[in-house]
């Protein structure tokens, strides 16, 4: 592992149940990592997480509230297997929205725990700001970033009482806009008429939209009283599509600032991705579980390819 690695951490949609399990089973470091999630969390979320990873139901662990803090200990414990007692040399870290924390924590600037304790609180808030407002997103597959603009221009004028924003570019071709359930159904419409394949996802609410104002609140309240440290290599932010970096207040507001505002901001995973093949060296690695990051990464720069550890080879 002598030479530098590039560090991928997935986001809300790639949970299943059985994550983790062969980590866990095949690894101490990784079982540690799912001891320590159960005992800092308790029965806060009905059952012990690492019960919910392996065991399901997947409609609970397919909740918004059980699935980041799933998903974030997931991806630590399966990079604490992957290293095992090696030490590594980390070119940069990036994560898909609730990915952020992880690449934080894996950057070094974040405790387990406090990032723990922190996509927990997250979920949660992001789960009642959701339940609070009738609210979905949209897919539109095929369209670039100026059609995404025009399709929520369109419904907002027809429409001025109705929330429509893009709030994932995550490869060319692969937008997702967010707001009020019925401007995606008149998303949906408009981009028909525009001859862009829009397809209604099933989902909690409108995230990464100003329908998150509620919960982005709740993470600013908790984040005060976090220790944000340097991080150790570059970690990108979701918000700007380019590594964290210390404004008039200092690096740690900077960061605290950003997660906030990656709650009502588009997340920018192509830009992200860009930003790494422009300005990081090495081997690209996505922690489990899943491979929707090497899949994206296929659609944004094909010659870049990443290894995907779902699970133990």
């Amino acid at each position: 592992m002598s030479e530098a690695h590039i560090i991928l951490c997935p986001g809300q949609g790639a949970q299943r149940v059985g994550m983790g399990r062969r980590w866990f089973d095949e690894f101490p470091a990784a079982a540690q990592t799912f001891g320590a999630a159960d005992a800092i969390l308790g029965d806060s979320l009905g059952k012990p997480l690492s019960e919910l990873c392996f065991n399901g139901p997947s409609e609970l662990l397919d909740r918004t509230d059980v699935a980041q803090p799933a998903l974030y200990t997931c991806a630590v414990a399966s990079y604490q297997g992957w290293i095992g007692d090696n030490e590594i040399q980390i070119a940069a870290t990036a994560g898909l929205s609730l990915g952020e924390y992880t690449a934080l924590h894996l950057a070094g600037a974040i405790s387990f725990e406090d990032g723990l304790r922190l996509v927990a609180l997250r979920g949660r808030a992001m789960q009642d700001a959701a339940e609070s407002v009738d609210s979905s997103m949209v897919a539109l597959i095929g369209a670039d970033e100026s059609q995404a603009v025009s399709v929520c221009a369109t419904v907002t004028k027809l429409r001025p009482d109705l929330i429509l924003v893009p709030a994932n570019f995550n490869a060319p071709g692969q937008i997702v806009l967010s707001g009020h359930s019925e401007a995606c159904d008149l998303a949906v419409q408009e981009a028909d008429a525009m001859g862009v394949r829009a397809t209604k996802l099933a989902v909690a609410g409108a995230f990464h939209s100003p329908l998150m104002q509620p919960a982005a609140e709740r993470l600013a309240t908790a984040l005060e009283s976090v220790e944000i440290n340097t991080p150790h290599c570059p970690v990108l932010s979701n918000v700007t599509g380019e590594p964290h970096a210390a404004g008039e207040s200092g690096l740690d507001v900077s960061i605290k600032s950003g997660l906030v505002a990656q709650l009502l901001s588009p997340v920018r995973w192509d830009t992200c991705c860009r930003w790494l093949a422009e300005h990081a060296s090495g081997a690209y690695h996505e922690m489990a579980p899943g491979k929707v990051l090497a899949g994206l990464m296929r659609r944004i720069d094909r010659s870049l390819k990443v290894t995907s550890h779902d699970e133990p080879e």
